[in-house]
């Protein structure tokens, strides 16, 4: 049942909010996406809905992606899809009545085992919505453990996750994000000593980063560590099953987009918001934290262990009032990688990698060379003669083949450079195809 607002009480609220009217409060939304004339057609009966739906899905086409920067297609056993549509499991995201929901609390405990584990860290909280609000969160801990305002942060982050991350300091114009420079390819580590003082909040690097490099988070956190300021590493988590991790290299806080552990890719969700920290700041975790007892028969039992949320405890002592868990994409996580194990997440992790060198050696027979000649994971960038937004919607048009991810929107350093992803999906005939288009298209270009 829904009771509207009385014009009075619209006239309070609007008043609260410190605007006139409703139209004020929107202003910043673009006129052309404010109708009321939306031109809807008829409603349609199931048959003729299912028909309708039928006919369109033949415009679809498979176009076989390279696209990483993030997010990662993999091969989904279909053994997870079994189990995670089994009613047990595919029910209401939140326990509210936690302690009764045990099959439910189990899960997301033995995720946060899997993820402490795979990031070195002490405490891994039982999901957020992806990895660019898991690092909004990261920064806000930060800001109320050190209660300083200026925030660092490396050029070579994904631009996407700085944009959510200043979307929550919004309101907040106090607080000074500062980009530190980059330099062939990496987070330049001379310009962060200069650029630290008293008033920094903490220091934000990513590993891989941006550009697929493999970044020395060892010396970056250790210099943070010099002036005693908090850190924050941004990694995937495959790769951690080669690489040194977070904890390892003696970060605060951790974060990490889950979708790499077997997610699909659902055009661009939902995601799986991956945070973890050092004991000492558990309390500065957003979220729910699932801990194992004993039940007074001494049977082992699962509880809510921490439950920061404004739904929980008074609302100025939550870390965060947007901290919904995604427990059916952390389940469907730590069903892949407990299928991989310890071993088989290895292997795929250097299987990643060693398409992504085979790739890299046939580029460079071929003439083209990787704009940074540095480690990398599973992806690198390569440098074009010709223009790459183009040539990359001519592949896609013409072979059904999306070649990577043009940069230019990123630097204009990297206007003619596509970031190019390689994942298990790939066979070698794959690149094999995708150097030959790549070479047709730029030896002929109309």
């Amino acid at each position: 049942m829904f009771i509207s607002n009385t014009e009075e009480e619209k006239k309070e609220m609007l008043n609260t909010i410190g605007v006139k009217s409703f139209e004020e409060l929107i202003n910043q939304i673009p006129k052309k996406y404010i109708t009321s004339n939306f031109n809807l057609p008829n409603a349609l009966n199931e048959m003729e809905a299912y028909n309708k739906m039928k006919e369109l899905s033949k415009k679809n086409r498979i176009i076989k992606s390279f696209i990483g920067a993030g997010v990662y297609e993999r091969y989904i056993p279909a053994v997870i899809k079994h189990i995670i549509t089994r009613t047990e499991f595919l029910t209401a995201y939140t326990p509210y009545q936690a302690e009764a929901s045990q099959g439910t609390l189990q899960a997301i405990y033995e995720f946060q085992s899997i993820i402490s584990e795979l990031y070195g860290m002490d405490y891994s909280n039982a999901s957020m919505y992806d990895v660019s609000t898991s690092l909004a969160e990261a920064v806000k801990a930060c800001a109320r453990i050190s209660e300083k305002k200026k925030i660092l942060y490396s050029k070579l982050i994904n631009p996407r996750y700085i944009e959510v991350v200043k979307t929550y300091f919004s309101a907040k114009d106090d607080y000074i994000f500062a980009e530190i420079p980059s330099k062939d390819g990496e987070t330049d580590s001379d310009a962060l000593k200069e650029m630290i003082d008293e008033d920094i909040c903490c220091v934000i690097v990513s590993s891989p980063n941006y550009l697929g490099i493999i970044e020395d988070i060892e010396k970056i956190n250790s210099i943070a560590k010099e002036k005693n300021i908090l850190t924050i590493c941004i990694a995937d988590p495959v790769s951690l099953s080669i690489l040194k991790t977070p904890g390892e290299a003696g970060f605060d806080f951790a974060v990490g987009e889950g979708q790499s552990l077997g997610l699909p890719l659902s055009y661009g969700g939902p995601y799986l918001g991956i945070f973890t920290c050092k004991k000492e700041y558990l309390r500065q975790m957003p979220g729910r934290i699932c801990g194992m007892t004993q039940d007074k028969d001494g049977k082992r039992g699962f509880v809510l262990t921490l439950q920061a949320r404004e739904q929980h405890i008074r609302r100025e002592k939550a870390p965060s009032n947007i901290c919904t868990n995604q427990a059916l994409c952390a389940l469907w996580a730590t069903i892949y990688v407990t299928l991989l194990g310890k071993n088989g997440l290895k292997e795929l992790a250097c299987l990643n990698h060693q398409l992504a060198v085979e790739a890299k050696n046939l580029f460079e027979k071929k003439g083209i060379k990787l704009k940074h000649n540095k480690p990398f994971f599973n992806e690198f960038v390569i440098e074009l003669p010709i223009e790459a937004k183009t040539l990359r919607k001519n592949i896609v048009e013409e072979f059904s083949i999306d070649p990577g991810l043009e940069l230019e929107d990123f630097d204009k350093e990297y206007k003619n450079n596509l970031l190019i992803a390689f994942t298990e999906t790939k066979k070698q005939k794959d690149i094999e195809e995708l150097i030959e288009v790549l070479f047709k298209k730029i030896n002929n270009p109309c």
